[in-house]
Order: structure tokens, then sequence, then C-alpha cells
């Protein structure tokens, strides 16, 4: 037992993050996504839930004061003065204090778990939106690598045509085969610069550059995939926030059941009658009648207790399945990309050899344009692989909580 808890300690100190080079520092991405609206306005809730657990801790019962003032004529006799102030106050039965603050405390747990999963949701929308980024950058950068190459081609076969070793024929295809590269060049560059004003926009603490940087390769974390995936479970905000909300409505339907028994009402009274002849003093109580209203809203609040209890099971599921997701999307798309790019280095040689056939007059142009059109291909399938693989196995960390998130205590 003792080693396992040491295992499980190692596993949490660990840093489970090997830091990439094309993703924003990390401070940088803590200040934005605690000043993303979305964040911040769940810090809100969470400041409003607060009150209102301090308003339930004090009650609602308030001192009230009451009183008459009027002047008795009576026959044959005067005009006398007379008053009566009462001052009284609800009060709780006990155990209804007690409930009210529990179910305050749990409201408050509820609202700080929520804004922690809202903050952990915007971090995903930060991803997706870096990685569209830099993945439209990677993409430019390989389509103008294209167009030079095409590019000599084209300065080559005008060099063989003024040496009639060539056909304009060959120059026609050739320069096609230019345009059409320049042209998916110009629509990764479109791609990039309107992923960065999203990203601008939307995160505008984070400073960009005019070009992103290159796509790094995946990198495995430090940490088990497996292990990260039981994270993403026994980290989960979203299942803490709803079971949190079904103990705060159970506690209110215990609530409800209490207030079937309605709060009585204690206050003094004092009067003056006959213009003072008359003086007093007495205790004053009142207690309402509970009827049908009242379990009517136990019935009520037992209800959606269980519903409550009902919708936690469902967000478990949800949970459990994104983290089945998380761990075999990490896994099949590093697979896929480490297939990707052993395709683009082969098309890459096909290329070379292709073109020193080309320049000794073993294959023709049509063969060389075909390899180079091949390699562009298998490149821009590997950039999209290495960017799908990139995006899950950060969003298996986000998802876990290793990365991008501040240092929570566990609440087992």
């Amino acid at each position: 037992m003792r080693l396992f808890m040491i295992l499980i300690a190692a596993l949490y100190a660990a840093p489970a993050f090997a830091q990439r080079v094309d993703l924003p520092a990390t401070e940088k991405v803590a200040d934005a996504l605690d000043h993303h609206p979305n964040v911040a306005a769940a810090a809100a809730r969470l400041t409003s839930a607060r009150a209102r657990a301090s308003m339930l801790a004090t009650g609602s019962h308030e001192l009230m004061l009451s009183g008459s003032y009027f002047r008795r004529s009576i026959d044959q006799d005067r005009t006398y003065d007379e008053f009566d102030t009462t001052l009284s106050r609800a009060v709780r039965l006990p155990g209804k204090a007690a409930l009210d603050r529990e179910a305050g405390a749990l409201s408050v747990e509820v609202a700080q778990n929520q804004m922690e999963d809202m903050r952990h949701q915007t971090s995903l929308i930060l991803s997706g939106l870096w990685h569209d980024w830099i993945t439209a950058g990677t993409h430019y950068r390989n389509d103008l690598d294209t167009v030079d190459g095409l590019e000599a081609a084209v300065n080559s076969i005008r060099r063989r045509l003024a040496l009639r070793d060539a056909a304009q024929l060959d120059l026609d295809q050739a320069l096609a085969a230019v345009a059409q590269a320049r042209a998916q060049a110009a629509a990764s560059l479109s791609a990039r610069e309107q992923a960065r004003v999203t990203l601008a926009a939307s995160f505008p603490e984070i400073p960009l550059q005019s070009e992103p940087v290159e796509l790094a390769p995946p990198l495995l974390p430090n940490v088990d995939l497996q292990a990260l995936r039981d994270l993403v479970v026994s980290r989960s905000h979203e299942i803490r926030a709803a079971d949190r909300e079904a103990q705060r409505l159970e506690v209110l339907s215990r609530r409800a059941r209490a207030d079937r028994l309605p709060d009585p009402t204690v206050g003094v009274r004092l009067f003056s009658e006959r213009g003072g002849a008359e003086t007093g003093v007495g205790v004053v109580a009142s207690i309402p009648l509970g009827g049908g209203y009242r379990r009517a809203a136990g019935e009520e609040a037992a209800a959606l207790a269980n519903a409550a209890k009902l919708e936690l099971a469902a967000v478990r599921r949800e949970i459990q399945a994104v983290a089945d997701t998380d761990l075999s999307n990490a896994r099949t798309k590093l697979q896929a990309w480490r297939s990707a790019d052993a395709a683009a280095r082969s098309a890459a040689d096909a290329v070379a050899r292709t073109g020193r056939g080309y320049e000794a007059g073993q294959l023709d142009l049509a063969d060389l344009l075909y390899a180079r059109r091949q390699a562009n291909d298998a490149r821009r399938i590997e950039i999209d692989a290495r960017s799908e693989a990139d995006r899950a196995l950060l969003k298996i960390q986000i998802d876990s909580h290793t990365v991008w998130a501040p240092d929570e205590e566990e609440e087992q």
C-alpha cells in the first residue's frame, strides 16, 4: 500500500508535459485564460455564489417592527391617545440553519468547479486556434518550397529549350505546375492570416509574430498515456460540479421536508391605552399552518435532487467517453503521423532520384512533375497528420489538467 501511495505521489509530482517549442509561453497562456471574458464571467458567478452562501448562513429572517397609533373618543368622556408597538422576528427551527449553511457551501463548490471547467474549455479553444495558425503557416512554407523547386525546374527547361534539348510543351507544362503551386501557396497564406486574426481577436493577451513558428513534431508526454486518461476522469471539474450540485439539491430536498413544519414568529408587544392610564408589555407568537403548498414544494425538491443524481451519472459517462477518446486519438493519430512522415520522406527521395534521371535524360518531364506533385501531396498529408497528432497529445494533457492549469488540490 505504501509503495502504491509513493507511485501516486510521484505521478502527481512529476512534470507530465515536455514543453513544445511551437507553443506560446505558459505565463502568457495563463494570463490569456484568466482574462478571457468567459472565465471572468465564471469568476463573477463564483463571487455571487459566495455572497449567496453568506445570505443563507445569515438567514432571511429579520426583525420586524410594527405599530399603530389612533385617537379614541368616548361619549361623555374625553379623547384619548393610544398606541401599540410590536417587535418580532421569525426563528429558524433547529436543523434548518445547518442545512442552509451546507447548501450555501456546496453552491460555492459548484461555482468554483464551473469556473475551473470554463477555464479548461477555454484552453481547448486556445489550443484549436493556435494549431490552426501554425498549421496553416507550415503549409504555406511547404507550398513556397514547392514553388521554388518548380521554378528551378522551369529555369532548367528554359536553358534546355535554348539549346533545343527540350520542347515548348515541356515549358508549358512546367509553367502550369508553377501557377498551380502558387495558387496553392496563396490559399495557404489566406488560411494563415485568417487564423491569425481570429486568434489575435480571441486571445489578445498572447503576442503574435507576423509569421508562426514551424509546427513541431509530436512529443510524447513524460507520463504514460493511460495514466493521463485516468486523470482526465479523476480531475474533471465537470464531474465535480455535477456531483456538488447533486449534493446541494439533496440538501435542499431535506430543507424542503424540514420546512413542512413552518418557522414560528415571536416578539414583544408594548401598548398604551386611555392616554397612558393602561399600559402593558407582552409576548406574541405566530406560526403558519402548512398545507398542500409546502407538501408540493417538498415533492418538487425531491424530484430535482433525483434528476441531479441521474445527470451526474450522465456526466460521468460523458467524461469517461472523452477520456477514452483522448487516449485513442493520442495513440492512433501519433501512429498515423509516423506513417505519413515515412511516406513524405520516401516521396522526397523519389523526387531527388527522378530529378537526377531527368537531368541525365533518362526520364521525361512528366515523370518529374508527377514525382514533385506526389511529394507535395505527401508532405501536406504529413503536415495535417502532424497537426492532428499534436492536437491530440495536447488535448489529453489539457483534459488531464497537467498543462495550462494551476495546481489543484485533489478532492477525493
